[in-house]
């Protein structure tokens, strides 16, 4: 006699043998007591939970007859009668299994349907099970419509389907719905250790804990499993062996991994990642085993409760729920979580689990680094103080408002740190200023007249750097920035003219383009020294050290040995608005032509024309 796997040999017989799925058993068995019955079923679920099962042992009950012949609809159906023999065997005329998923087109639907004008042969019913009811043509189920909305009285349908969203909802109005959920891993667990007891087959609550979670919430995946860890471990279950088959990370290296994460130790986690790599773990097992234990881990930080005794990882669970932050465990176990996508991009699923767990210490807050480790710099405000440098160095500071720095240049030719000492004494000696109040606001005090010692020119020598720094006079001091709409205007200057016929040529000769030709048109020259060239821009986006740098090289390409700084204010006079300036004198002067044309003003008097805004273009 041939070996029955043991899903089919303790497939449930009636409703009491079901597991996991009370609230379906409940219900139907309260119909068919009642006498109240629906004439068509639909059975949702995922694969393994038994939505065929259901509908076999409904069979059996809409048609068992009684050990003695004489029963009737029931909920608990005897297995002994020729009825409940034949389900069972699947050679009962009156029930006819219909698989949708391999018989999906109008012609088997009809076919199907020709059988219902026919009485039952044997039972009290007939009974139609189509199975992935979901796989069926939008023919088919418009075929199936009328028939399944108004059956004979001898005729019931049951449907079984895994995506309920692709039946047409004139199907599902039609039915009654039951979801079977999917099995919870100890509901699991315990059938799996019924079924082994039964067959006399030893197993430790190790593995059964593994088979049950591998199972994924199948009942027949479970027994499955279960019937190839048997072969696996011949004739015995013990947790290494069903880790082994199944390619499970031992729980002991996800605690390890997790809590060097929350000690912060990279190099632990590298070795533990290179330690799977040796041994052929699934990376995608150990991200998924820690996405399990950081989700009871998050539990445990919000509950006060005791650790589960029967639960040999609780312990272990909450002493890592105690080291590790509650905001980094919700970070872990969402990049855990989002990192499995990952692994398929990586040439190497190891490196990519490396990465996905080495992201953590990569966003670890600065106040969980260990004390050993060096701080991150800390962010300084605009009023902070400038850091104390060796004294007996002055800083030169020039005689022109305050703007931002932009470029560093040598050691001996460097004015962007003489302007940022200059801001930073300047606005020490003034302390924080007064602003206007918001109402129900109080503007801010002043720094007390007591502190004023601490910016004298004494302090000003203490902040000087280390280097020599030599300052560049400006020619014209930058005022505080006005409304847009004021710089917009063009205020011409002798600078701006010398700069205007230097960029032109280069802008109209292709040798600056992208953001370094726009640095040089929408900047204003505000002095020029000896190797030094001072532009303000007031777009910061242009002052980038590599846009400085190309515009210094085709300046000395041009002739003009120079290097040059951008400082961050006001601009009234820039290439850019000299050409705009010339184009608009341009078209100023083709509009007047065009209007002084005699032509025009003929049309224009007796015809009432109008020239078109914006058709005038000069030539």
């Amino acid at each position: 006699m041939s070996y029955l796997v043991l899903a089919r040999k303790y497939r449930p017989r009636n409703f009491a043998e079901m597991v996991g799925q009370g609230h379906v058993v409940q219900a139907l068995s309260n119909a068919l007591s009642s006498g109240r019955l629906h004439h068509a079923y639909l059975f949702t679920g995922t694969r393994g939970v038994g939505k065929t099962t259901v509908a076999r042992i409904l069979a059996k009950s809409l048609n068992c007859v009684g050990a003695d012949g004489q029963g009737g609809i029931t909920a608990t159906p005897c297995g002994v009668c020729q009825a409940c023999v034949d389900i069972d065997s699947g050679r009962f005329v009156d029930y006819t299994e219909l698989d949708a998923a391999s018989n999906r087109s109008v012609d088997e639907m009809q076919s199907l349907l020709e059988q219902a004008v026919y009485k039952p042969v044997q039972g009290r019913f007939k009974v139609f099970m189509i199975d992935e009811v979901h796989m069926l043509t939008g023919h088919a189920f418009n075929a199936m419509l009328k028939t399944l909305e108004e059956p004979p009285d001898y005729l019931k349908f049951v449907l079984a389907t895994t995506d309920p969203q692709k039946v047409p909802v004139t199907v599902l109005s039609r039915c009654l719905q039951f979801s079977l959920r999917p099995m919870a891993p100890e509901t699991v667990r315990e059938h799996l250790q019924t079924v082994l007891a039964a067959e006399h087959i030893a197993s430790d609550a190790g593995a059964l804990r593994l088979l049950a979670r591998a199972a994924r919430g199948s009942m027949r995946d479970a027994l499955s499993l279960t019937d190839q860890a048997i072969a696996f471990g011949a004739g015995r279950l013990d947790e290494a062996m069903v880790r082994q088959m199944l390619g499970s990370v031992d729980q002991s290296y996800v605690f390890q991994l997790i809590e060097a994460l929350a000690q912060g130790d990279g190099a632990a986690v590298c070795a533990l990642c290179e330690v799977l790599r040796t041994h052929g773990l699934s990376a995608a097992s150990a991200l998924e085993d820690m996405a399990a234990v950081l989700q009871r881990m998050a539990v445990c930080q919000v509950s006060a409760g005791a650790p589960d005794d029967t639960d040999p990882d609780a312990a272990r669970i909450a002493a890592l729920a105690a080291m590790l932050p509650r905001d980094e465990t919700q970070l872990l176990y969402s990049i855990c979580l989002h990192g499995r996508a990952d692994l398929g991009l990586a040439p190497d699923e190891y490196a990519a689990l490396t990465m996905v767990l080495l992201r953590l210490l990569a966003f670890k807050p600065a106040a969980a680094v260990d004390a050993g480790q060096a701080a991150p710099q800390e962010k300084k405000s605009l009023n902070s103080p400038p850091p104390a440098s060796p004294p007996g160095k002055r800083v030169p500071v020039r005689d022109s408002a305050p703007a931002q720095p932009g470029v560093a240049l040598t050691p001996e030719h460097n004015p962007a740190d003489a302007v940022r000492q200059e801001m930073d004494l300047e606005r020490d000696k003034q302390g924080p200023q007064p602003d206007a109040a918001w109402p129900g606001e109080e503007a801010m005090e002043p720094v007390p007249a007591g502190d004023a010692h601490l910016f004298d020119d004494a302090s000003q020598a203490a902040v000087a750097p280390a280097t020599r720094v030599i300052g560049i006079p400006v020619r014209s001091a930058s005022p505080t920035a006005p409304e847009p709409a004021a710089a917009a205007s063009l205020e011409p200057t002798e600078e701006g003219a010398f700069w205007h016929a230097v960029v032109q040529p280069l802008v109209e000769s292709g040798a600056v383009q992208a953001m370094v030709r726009e640095l040089a048109l929408q900047s204003q020259l505000v002095a020029r020294d000896e190797g030094l060239w001072v532009l303000r821009v007031e777009r910061a986006s242009l002052n980038q050290a590599s846009n400085r740098e190309r515009l210094a090289g085709v300046l000395r390409a041009a002739g003009h040995a120079v290097d040059v700084a951008v400082e961050i204010g006001r601009v009234s006079d820039c290439p850019a608005r000299r050409n705009s300036a010339a184009s608009q004198g341009r078209l100023d002067a083709a509009r007047r032509l065009i209007e002084a044309d005699p032509f025009v003003q003929r049309m224009v008097q007796e015809f009432g024309a109008k020239i078109v805004p914006g058709s005038v273009r000069p030539l």
